[in-house]
Order: structure tokens, then sequence, then C-alpha cells
């Protein structure tokens, strides 16, 4: 079941699947974080070891095509995927780690909804993403 919804909709796209882009789905798929093309790459290398780069690299870029994964830019210079299907999140990047964290506030949503109704226009999608470093906690300063 791992990469039954990427496979699945490879399939009802008509793409070829490959073992390798087997492989890459199933990683893709079992993903808790936002992986760049390299560390795809590192873990599905980890599973085979044949599986190239370029072979990572065009997987992707033939599964974002396909609107499979979406991708995502943090200002760090690194593209990131996760699966385009997943319910509605925005992102907090912590600009010292590195570090996505996902979190959903219906506060927001709702601004967002009134700012576009505002404005005299539907909302029919968004991306959020806030930067930030941690605030100190230490008292002394």
């Amino acid at each position: 079941m791992a990469a039954s919804t990427i496979l699945s909709r490879c399939e009802a796209q008509g793409l070829r699947l490959t073992e390798q882009r087997r492989t890459i789905a199933a990683v893709l798929e079992t993903a808790t974080d936002h992986p760049d093309v390299e560390e795809l790459y590192n873990r599905a290398s980890a599973v085979d070891p044949n599986i190239s780069l370029a072979t990572v690299y065009r997987t992707v870029k033939l599964f974002e095509e396909s609107g499979i994964l979406a991708k995502h830019e943090f200002g760090d210079g690194r593209a990131r995927y996760e699966t385009s299907d997943r319910e509605h999140h925005d992102h907090l990047i912590d600009m010292q780690s590195g570090e996505v964290i996902e979190f959903v506030d219906a506060e927001i949503e709702a601004l967002q909804e009134r700012i576009a109704a505002k404005l005299g226009y539907k909302l029919m999608g968004h991306r959020l993403e806030l930067y930030g470093v941690p605030m100190k906690t230490d008292t002394d300063g």
C-alpha cells in the first residue's frame, strides 16, 4: 500500500512505470518531509543501487508535469517535493535549520477567503510559506 497513491495516479495517467520509477514513487510516498532530488536519490539508491541521479531528476520532472508531485522552493536554492494530493496545509520554514514545519490554521484560511471575496474573487487555492528563526527562550538575553 505504501506507493499505491502515486502508482495508481501514474497508471491512471498512462505513465510507463519501470521498476526504478516504482522505487522512486515508493520513496516519495513514504517521505514525511519535503525531500529535494538529491535526498530522493540517496533514499532511492539505498533501495536500488542501480538508480542514477539523472533517473531521479527525470522521474521527478515527469511526476511534477503530470500533477502527481507539488514542487516547493523555500528560498534555500533547493526545489523540494511532496505528493500533490495531500490535505491542504501551509509551511513554516526555519531559516536556521532548513526544517519545514507543516501547519493548518482555520483563522488564516478564513482570512484568505475574506480577502479574496473583498477583492471580488472566489478563492480556488493558495500557497502560504512563512519564514522565521526560533525565538530565544532563555531569560538572560
